[in-house]
This record gives C-alpha cells, structure tokens and sequence, in this order.
C-alpha cells in the first residue's frame, strides 16, 4: 500500500507479508502489528556503487558521507515515519517517469522502488561536479524509479513548481531545492560580481537553472538539515 500522510509532517506505511518500506534510520515514531527493522547497505539495492578500491572505492566513501542511512521495516503493521518536525510530501511514482531527490531530503520509499545512487559528474560531466560543489548539493544524488511513492522532506512545506511550453525555465535557489521529475534538465547560474566579490552582493549569485518538462518541488525556506 503506498505511503500515507497523517499530518503535515508524519507520514504512515502498510505493511503486509512480503512488502518493506526503506525510510531513513531513526525516522520510526511508531508501529502497531509484528514490524521488523533490518539495516539497509547502500551496496544491496538495484544500481547502488559496488564496493570497490581506488577511485571507485573513494568515490563510494565520498557517496556514504552525502547519503542519509536506510533502514528496511517488514512484516505485519503500520508504521509511522517523521523527522525532526520536518514537513512531508508524498509524491507518487506511476512508472514513466524518474525521480531525483537530495539524500537529505529522502524519508522514505516503497521497497519495490529501484533505486541508484549517481555521480552529478555522470550527469553534467566537469559541470556537474562544480554545481554540487558550489550549490552545496554535494556530488551525488539519489535516483527512484518504478511504481510506488516517496516521503521527502522541507522546511515549511514543499511547492510544486511546474516545467514545461507554459514554464520553460524556472530558476531555483539551490539551498531550496528539494527534488524533481520528468524530463529536466539543471544546470548552474553563476552571477558573481564584483560586490558578491566584497560581499555585498544579493547573496543570489548561485541559481538552478530547470527547462524541460516535469515537476521540480522547492522548500518555502533556504535552510539546509
């Protein structure tokens, strides 16, 4: 059964034999029903970084300190998920289409979701790897993809912001960025000059630049957590 909202900010899961639900660890308020919670290992989903040596091997160590640790609930039950008093969106996934989230921003997910945690340096090529590095992103970013929903979450809720011949391009400040879907592209807008230079700029020198079509979903705050 998909993920449910309770409240703005506490989302609940359904369990039933032979169903899980991945939500980020120490997120559980609650369960009723026989629920059990088994660790998640990045390396045993479908498209995670295998475990590897050189750059590979520091590619997956530099992966795990930007991605929020999972943890597997299954059995019989229900389960409630929050965090720290964050709100929550549920955002459901028909299929079609994939979705690219912050590991921060990540509560929880359907188990049967494949999910792959990808390099923006395998998105953007040098560009890609600069925009995580000056946005603050980081250099990864999580993918889900099949039929199922997600919990993410924001500081003061979540807007969808639509993308496409009505919208062709929406400009995002990249600390209020929480996630999108559809066929987007990103890329970074820097506008640094000299009085960013002595620091009396606007402090909106770095944007995220969305065209294509699809959804991108912004926090009403630039906070990060």
């Amino acid at each position: 059964m998909p993920l449910e909202l309770v409240n703005s900010k506490v989302v609940k899961s359904t369990l039933a034999p032979g169903q899980n639900v991945l939500a980020r660890t120490g997120s559980m308020l609650y369960y009723t029903g026989d629920v059990r919670f088994i660790p998640h290992s990045m390396g045993g989903g479908p498209g995670a970084m295998p475990n590897m040596g050189g750059i590979a091997g520091m590619a997956g160590r530099m992966m795990s300190g930007e991605h929020a640790r999972m943890m597997a609930a299954e059995g019989n039950g229900e389960v409630f998920y929050g965090h720290a008093g964050l709100y929550v969106e549920v955002i459901h996934l028909d299929g079609s289409s994939m979705l690219t989230v912050e590991a921060d921003r990540l509560l929880a997910h359907d188990g049967y979701l494949q999910s792959s945690i990808v390099a923006l340096t395998s998105q953007g090529g040098v560009r890609g790897a600069v925009r995580g590095a000056m946005t603050g992103q980081g250099l990864f970013t999580t993918q889900l993809h099949g039929q199922g929903s997600v919990a993410v979450l924001s500081h003061g809720g979540a807007i969808p912001l639509q993308v496409g011949p009505n919208n062709p391009q929406v400009v995002v400040d990249p600390q209020a960025y929480v996630c999108h879907i559809g066929q987007i592209n990103v890329d970074i807008s820097a506008n640094v000059g000299w009085r960013e230079a002595v620091g009396k700029g606007s402090g909106e020198s770095i944007q995220l630049k969305m065209t294509g079509v699809g959804t991108v979903w912004v926090q009403a705050s630039e906070q990060k957590f």
